[in-house]
């Protein structure tokens, strides 16, 4: 069976009913990769007006006729009309094929078999059609396992993204889903394909551009249902195209009944929204772990939509607390961010990764000193929108945000890198509108330590007795420890954010003093005990 979802005029001449005729190719042997779709046998002259195209034709020669120019034009209209190849059995109407014959099919490309044996046509068409419609079998329980695959993604809470996947590999292509007007929602390329989806897809629009009479070739196009009450509305549309090997009927089988399943999910609010957000969480993943290059991601992030100019960039994340993702609500979230990030003034990619609770953006400044402004503005409206996305409640830690480095495309790959897992490590800090990475490199320093038995007993020894005190005893002293370290020993700024006279609070450090056994003028000890109480954390 080849690519086709039919066999070829070589599979057909080894199947034992041809072979038995002793088959012999006397023209177009470079073409038995041809793709027999059907088989006819017929002896009019006349017959070519019958078949449509991909036939491989049966006959004793008796409607060629027997003058040179009836044998020209009787090959000739079998070659226009696009069949497989001709066969003909020899016998008592030919002996031989005549030169006229095969030079005729020679120079039209046809493919031209003479049998030196009798066969009955009859067995050889059920043969073939046999292996045919065998053929057309295995590729459906193909489409239909990938079928199987993307449902179960689904249901296992994959959603569409992981469907473009499935479909990517199994077409060894990159798969984009479009909207009707040809905007870009997601783009999904095989692990070891040989370029960026996103890439080929500028490429894409560049040819799109260029010409008017259709998709490029080897690109197949399959419309996801809009499921409206009228017909023939189109929600989406599924791109495969044809970069690392071709594409087959059988690849769009699969795209067709993927596109089913799009079209229940895509029949949810705001999904394409959600979508759109999540391929450009994609990207700014894959730049911050280094698998886009600083020097393609510009070209990529315009096919976004991000053209944020030759000022520097600043790298920003937003992370929510656990217990809120991945189960919020992205496309409010992602719609209401946007929403609020408009009034910034500066240009905004901003994306989604629901797995890992994340809000990752780029923003394009004109100068460095932007950087703190920005940052005010962009923080407010992220919080605004969490907000507007019902994603804030009560007892759960509000969203952190961690502003980057502003640099270049290379800075930026590792400032949202440095960025998100600094969000990570800020989870439950006290609430500021927004953190600087680089003040926070202790903590996520720490938190790379957390799976460390020696971080749960350095924090063990240095505030321990404090952590045992404090669950069996009145007032806890941990909160007057850490407000004292916050205000770097002043005595005077720790009692009135403690709402402590001087005496009371000289009291409680006295009985830190004594329960730890340290000295808190010491510098040491206070190195240690503000490094333990920010281990504490993360300390398993």
């Amino acid at each position: 069976m080849d690519n086709q979802g039919g066999i070829t005029v070589q599979r057909a001449l080894e199947l034992p009913g041809l072979r038995s005729g002793l088959p012999e190719v006397v023209a177009g042997a470079d073409r038995l990769h041809r793709t027999v779709r059907w088989v006819h046998a017929g002896e009019v002259p006349n017959i070519a007006s019958l078949l449509k195209g991909g036939e491989l034709l049966l006959t004793t020669g008796l409607g060629l006729g027997t003058r040179p120019a009836e044998q020209r034009a009787f090959v000739r209209r079998l070659a226009d009309r696009g069949i497989a190849a001709l066969v003909v059995e020899l016998g008592p109407r030919f002996a031989r094929l005549p030169a006229t014959i095969v030079e005729t099919a020679r120079a039209a490309g046809l493919p031209l078999v003479q049998l030196h044996r009798e066969v009955p046509f009859v067995a050889v068409t059920e043969e073939i059609h046999t292996e045919i419609v065998n053929g057309h079998y295995a590729l459906l329980r193909q489409a239909e396992e990938v079928h199987r695959q993307c449902t179960e993604a689904l249901l296992g809470g994959g959603g569409i993204p992981q469907v473009l996947r499935i479909l990517s590999d199994f077409a060894a292509n990159p798969v984009f889903l479009e909207t009707p007007d040809g905007q870009l929602l997601y783009a999904a390329g095989t692990e070891t394909g040989p370029a960026d989806p996103l890439q080929v897809w500028d490429g894409l629009r560049g040819q799109r551009a260029a010409r008017e009479s259709g998709p490029p070739t080897g690109t197949v196009l399959v419309d996801v249902p809009g499921g409206g009450p009228g017909t023939g509305s189109v929600r989406a549309r599924l791109v495969l195209l044809a970069v690392s090997g071709a594409l087959s009927p059988v690849h769009r089988m699969a795209a067709e009944r993927a596109a089913g399943i799009l079209a229940v999910v895509l029949m949810q609010a705001r999904q394409e929204e959600e979508l759109a957000a999540r391929g450009r969480g994609d990207f700014l993943t894959d730049l911050a772990e280094g698998r886009i290059t600083a020097e393609a991601a510009p070209a990529q992030a315009r096919v976004l939509g991000f053209k944020p100019g030759d000022g520097p960039l600043l790298p920003v994340v937003m992370r929510l607390a656990s217990e809120l993702s991945p189960s919020g609500n992205w496309a409010l979230l992602a719609r209401a961010v946007l929403e609020e990030l408009a009034s910034v003034g500066v240009p905004v990619l901003l994306g989604v990764r629901p797995v890992e609770g994340r809000v990752p953006l780029l923003l394009g400044l004109r100068s460095e000193s932007e950087r703190t402004a920005v940052a005010d503005r962009v923080a407010a409206a992220l919080r605004a929108g969490v907000e507007r996305a019902g994603l804030e409640r009560s007892g759960v830690h509000p969203p952190v945000v961690v502003v980057g480095v502003a640099g270049s495309w290379a800075a930026a790959s590792a400032g949202l890198r440095h960025a998100a897992e600094t969000a990570t490590a800020a989870q439950g800090l006290s609430d500021l509108p927004w953190y600087d990475a680089r003040r926070l490199d202790i903590d996520l320093l720490l938190w790379r330590l957390r799976d460390h038995p020696d971080l749960a007993a350095f924090v063990d020894r240095a505030i321990g007795p404090l952590r045992d005190h404090d669950r069996t005893s009145r007032p806890p002293l941990l909160p007057t420890l850490e407000t004292y370290l916050a205000h770097a020993g002043r005595k005077a700024e720790t009692a009135r954010e403690l709402h402590l006279n001087r005496q009371t609070l000289y009291n409680r450090l006295a009985r830190i003093s004594e329960l730890l056994g340290t000295d808190l003028d010491d510098p040491q000890t206070v190195l240690a005990l503000s490094l333990a109480l920010r281990a504490r954390r993360h300390a398993t």
